[in-house]
């Protein structure tokens, strides 16, 4: 069904061959009741805060369209897309082939907008000819839409990144297809996880940064990168680029997701939300029939599906043993449709807002992309 899509373990890129059908896919992102579909204002509920073409993009330079895409359990998604550019290198192109970027966890969008115009990836992609599509989760700023439901309500918060694979995964894709006729690419950053009881997690309802900057205050610490706290020792961010970063982020998600994530942690196991061990395991027969959640079977990724995977030796959410648990997975793969890329000096955030992933990721992505999208 596309050329490129995501499973997130610090930053991860699967770069995927052409589809045949909706099903070839269903080995291992499902495609169960997909649906996309281009909503006015005036069907959706909850309001989204803000445009981001205007508040994101426009400042770059670009041209811009905003979509919101509704998902089969009925999402309202923010969907953003960047016009061809004035300023696309020599030989780009007429036919411009879609990609889709997707941001990671208590981020939106405008995570890959945060450096310079020759240091983001969208705007490297879209000035290479790339159809560029901005895709922002359910539930951040750009995304608060639902047909029914409005983010104050607890239902609304009902999901974990299960239904982020099983609906707005399939919803961007189709919906790009859609739009441009042809099989877009798909490139992600990663979800990392924490565990308390509410429905939806807001960090700055609980004014960490504050916190932080105490802490770094009273005990004469170097606070010029507070994002290593969470994330590992970033080597190539600079103190405006954090500053932007931290005027919009963390963004809201849903406590289940987070959930989610530590059960995968704890059990060192990559399968679906656990509904509880309690009760003998009732939770869990009601929803998949079996006491414990099915496990997500990578070994199923047909073998000559193209995947590029980077990772740092620094991240602190998804270190090099996590990777080569990957690859135990994936070890029957085909050799020359899987690239593993090891920056031993990178961390989680590098990869987005490293000033020189450009060159260190981005280029390499790209070749990669070029040669096995085909």
């Amino acid at each position: 069904m596309f050329r490129c899509v995501l499973i997130s373990l610090g930053f991860l890129v699967l770069a995927v061959e052409p589809y045949r059908a909706y099903g070839s896919t269903r080995a291992y992102v499902s495609t169960h009741d997909l649906f996309a579909e281009h909503l006015n204002d005036s069907q959706v509920s909850g309001v989204t805060q803000g445009n981001f073409c205007n508040d994101v993009i426009s400042k770059f330079g670009y041209k811009c369209q905003e979509y919101k895409v509704k998902t089969a359990d009925k999402y309202i998604l923010g969907v953003s897309r960047i016009l061809p550019s004035t300023k696309q290198a020599p030989g780009a192109g007429c036919t411009r082939t879609p990609v889709i970027l997707q941001h990671g966890l208590m981020t939106d969008g405008n995570c890959w907008f945060l450096n310079n115009r020759n240091q983001n990836l969208p705007c490297i992609l879209a000035d290479r000819g790339f159809d560029v599509w901005i895709a922002n989760t359910r539930g951040t700023r750009f995304s608060t839409g639902h047909k029914t439901m409005s983010t104050k309500d607890k239902e609304y918060w009902d999901w974990s990144w299960d239904e982020l694979a099983k609906y707005d995964l399939p919803a961007y894709v189709k919906f790009v297809n859609t739009q441009t006729k042809q099989k877009p690419h798909y490139i992600g950053h990663s979800q990392a996880g924490m565990l308390i009881g509410l429905a939806e997690f807001d960090i700055k309802q609980f004014h960490v940064m504050n916190y932080l900057n105490l802490i770094c205050s009273t005990n004469r610490l170097n606070c010029y990168d507070p994002i290593t706290i969470g994330t590992g020792k970033n080597c190539c961010l600079n103190s405006s680029t954090i500053v932007e970063f931290l005027k919009n982020n963390p963004q809201p998600t849903a406590m289940k997701n987070l959930v989610h994530l530590s059960q995968t942690v704890r059990d060192d196991r990559f399968a679906k939300y656990d509904y509880g061990r309690h009760n003998h395991g009732q939770g869990n027969m009601e929803k998949y029939g079996q006491l414990t959640p099915p496990s997500y079977v990578l070994s199923k990724i047909p073998k000559s599906f193209p995947m590029f995977i980077t990772h740092g030796g620094k991240d602190a959410l998804s270190d090099p043993q996590d990777v080569e648990l990957l690859k135990k997975e994936l070890q029957s793969h085909d050799s020359d449709k899987m690239t593993v890329q090891y920056v031993p000096n990178y961390a989680h955030m590098d990869f987005i807002m490293g000033t020189n992933a450009n060159r260190v990721v981005y280029e390499p992505l790209i070749s990669f992309i070029k040669h096995h999208g085909n």
